[in-house]
């Protein structure tokens, strides 16, 4: 991942879209979108503000006021947050056609994490009024984001179990199967192209980097994973989903 300033706001990083860019079009990209007439679409793309960012750069700060919605048209972003001690904590990470922002948008608090581009992103963003005024005229895009939420709610459930019942190895373990997933399995195989740095995996499950290295490279050694350039293949994916099963039964 590109280095960032946390100092740095939303809009230092950024810089206006091309004409061309700001259509309906490009909002069909958008998952939330999808179904809205070409009508409600240009509306839409008038009514929000673009710009296009460079990678390694912040779209939203924890604790900000701002209440407007993201789309992420084009790019990679990633959903993240920093102690004190300056340590970074990853929840997930965004693909293009993916939006945040919604949760400070819908209470009308502070954001409650950072998000920073992982790659060069298009990016438009919608005022919270705007995106309220959306949710009660679109009862379709509505039920999106409630849908949304209740994943969130899940996910993280999940790994606050999985953070207070399970050693580092099994953490790894359970986030190498998720990352599997979705990649998506073919057979009892999955590849993950490119493999995750070792520093990003130890931040999603709140460990170092070195522990990572030593379980991956034991993973390797007893056929679990499999190297090959600079993808990661989960070679036997069947028995990574047996051994997290197994200790998550263990510590219910």
């Amino acid at each position: 991942m590109a280095s960032t300033d946390p100092s740095s706001t939303s809009t230092s990083a950024s810089q206006p879209v091309r004409a061309g860019t700001r259509s309906s079009l490009a909002l069909r990209r958008v998952s939330l979108l999808e179904g809205l007439s070409d009508n409600r679409l240009d509306q839409l793309a008038q009514q929000c503000v673009w710009h296009s960012v460079e990678a390694g750069k912040p779209l939203m700060l924890r604790a900000e006021s701002h209440g407007e919605v993201f789309l992420l048209v084009s790019g990679r972003a990633r959903v993240t947050t920093y102690s004190a001690n300056g340590r970074q904590v990853t929840f997930r990470d965004c693909d293009a056609g993916e939006h945040f922002g919604d949760i400070a948008a819908i209470d009308g608090g502070p954001r409650s994490a950072d998000v920073i581009t992982l790659e060069p992103s298009v990016v438009a963003s919608l005022d919270r009024a705007a995106f309220l005024a959306l949710l009660r005229e679109e009862p379709r895009v509505a039920e999106r984001v409630m849908q949304r939420l209740a994943a969130l709610v899940r996910q993280l459930s999940e790994r606050v179990i999985d953070l207070s019942t399970l050693g580092v190895q099994n953490r790894l373990h359970a986030e190498l199967l998720r990352l599997a997933r979705s990649a998506g399995l073919a057979g009892n195989q999955a590849r993950l192209d490119p493999a995750p740095r070792h520093a990003e995996l130890a931040s999603q499950i709140s460990t170092n980097r070195e522990q990572v290295t030593r379980e991956l490279n034991s993973l390797v050694r007893s056929g679990v994973l499999r190297k090959d350039g600079r993808a990661l293949v989960v070679a036997d994916a069947g028995r990574l989903e047996r051994m997290v099963a197994q200790v998550r039964g263990d510590a219910s």
